[in-house]
C-alpha cells in the first residue's frame, strides 16, 4: 500500500510540475487584447445555369423524335390502309409500294399541320415559346451583366459570414488570398520570435497594449523554446472597417509539436488584428490572441 501511494504523489507532481505545451507556444496558450466574436466565413456559389432548361431541351428532342417516328408509322399506317382500299387487301402491291404511299401520307400530314400552326399562330409568337427568340440572347446577356455588376459592387467579394452578427466587410482594395498567405508566414516568423526570446521582432507585429501582455508571459519561460509548427492554415472569421479603422479577425488551424518534451496539439488560434485608415502605409497590428 505504501509503495502504491508513492507511486501516485510521483504521478501527481510530474502533471503539476511539468509545463504544459502551450505555455511554449506564442501567447503562452492564453487570450490576451481586444476579442471580437467571429464565425467561419462561406463563399457564395455563383448562379448556376439552369439544369431544367437543358433537361426540357432534351425531352424536346426527344419528343420531336417521337413525333417523327409517330408520323412515320402513321404514314406507314395509312399507306397500309390505302393498299387494303385500293388493291384489295393487298392483292398485287408489294411492300415498296406501301412504304412509298405511307411517305407520301406522312408529307401530306405535316404539310396540313404547318399551315394551319402557321394560320392559328401569330409571327413570332411560337419561335419565343421555344426559346429561339433573336432578342432573348440579348436580354440574357443583360441581365448577367447586371448580376456581375451588383456582385462586383457589394463589399465582401463573393463571401459573407455563416452568423449574421459578425460582420464580413472586406476593406477597399483587400487582397484576401494574399493576406492569408502571409499570414501562415507570419504565424511561423512569430513563433520562431518567441521560441527565441526575440521580443523586438514580435514588436514589430502586434499593438503596445498587447506587446506588454506578451512580454510579461514570455518572462515566464526559460532559455529558448523548441516549439515546431508542423503546418498551419488561416481562415478569416471577421471583417469589418469605418472611415478611420480597418479589422480582421483570422482563425489557424494546424498541428505543432515540441521535440524535446515529446508533445503535439492542435493550433486553434484566432488572431484579432486592426490597420489605421488614415495614417498612411499604416501597419496590419496584432490587437488580440484568442487561444
Amino acid at each position: 500500500m505504501k509503495r502504491f501511494f508513492t507511486l501516485f504523489a510521483l504521478i501527481v507532481a510530474v502533471t503539476f510540475v511539468a509545463p504544459h505545451a502551450d505555455a511554449k507556444k506564442f501567447g503562452g496558450g492564453k487570450s490576451f487584447g481586444k476579442s471580437f466574436k467571429t464565425a467561419p466565413a462561406k463563399k457564395q456559389q455563383p448562379q448556376q445555369t439552369d439544369s431544367i432548361g437543358k433537361q426540357n431541351a432534351n425531352p424536346a428532342a426527344q419528343s420531336s423524335k417521337k413525333g417523327l417516328m409517330g408520323g412515320l408509322l402513321g404514314g406507314l399506317l395509312a399507306g397500309g390502309l390505302l393498299a387494303a382500299f385500293f388493291g384489295g387487301a393487298f392483292d398485287g402491291i408489294q411492300f415498296m409500294d406501301i412504304l412509298i404511299i405511307g411517305l407520301i401520307a406522312f408529307v401530306i400530314f405535316k404539310l396540313f399541320k404547318t399551315m394551319r400552326g402557321t394560320k392559328s399562330t401569330p409571327m413570332g409568337h411560337r419561335e419565343a415559346y421555344a426559346g429561339n427568340s433573336p432578342q432573348q440572347p440579348k436580354t440574357q446577356q443583360r441581365q448577367a451583366a447586371q448580376a456581375n455588376n451588383a456582385s462586383s459592387a457589394q463589399p465582401n467579394h463573393g463571401y459573407a459570414s455563416t452568423d449574421s452578427d459578425v460582420p464580413f466587410n472586406l476593406p477597399p482594395n483587400f487582397n484576401m488570398n494574399a493576406f492569408l498567405s502571409g499570414s501562415r508566414d507570419h504565424y511561423r516568423v512569430i513563433q520562431g520570435a518567441w521560441n527565441h526570446n526575440e521580443l523586438e521582432k514580435i514588436r514589430e507585429y502586434v499593438s503596445p497594449a498587447l506587446f506588454a501582455d506578451l512580454s510579461g508571459e514570455r518572462a515566464k519561460l526559460e532559455g529558448e523554446q523548441h516549439t515546431e509548427v508542423m503546418y498551419v492554415d488561416a481562415e478569416l472569421v471577421r471583417a469589418d472597417y469605418d472611415a478611420n479603422m480597418a479589422q480582421l479577425s483570422i482563425q489557424f488551424s494546424g498541428r505543432y509539436k515540441d521535440s524535446h518534451e515529446g508533445v503535439e496539439e492542435d493550433i486553434t488560434d484566432v488572431w484579432h488584428l486592426e490597420r489605421d485608415l488614415v495614417t498612411p502605409n499604416a501597419p496590419w497590428l496584432i490587437v488580440g490572441i484568442q487561444a
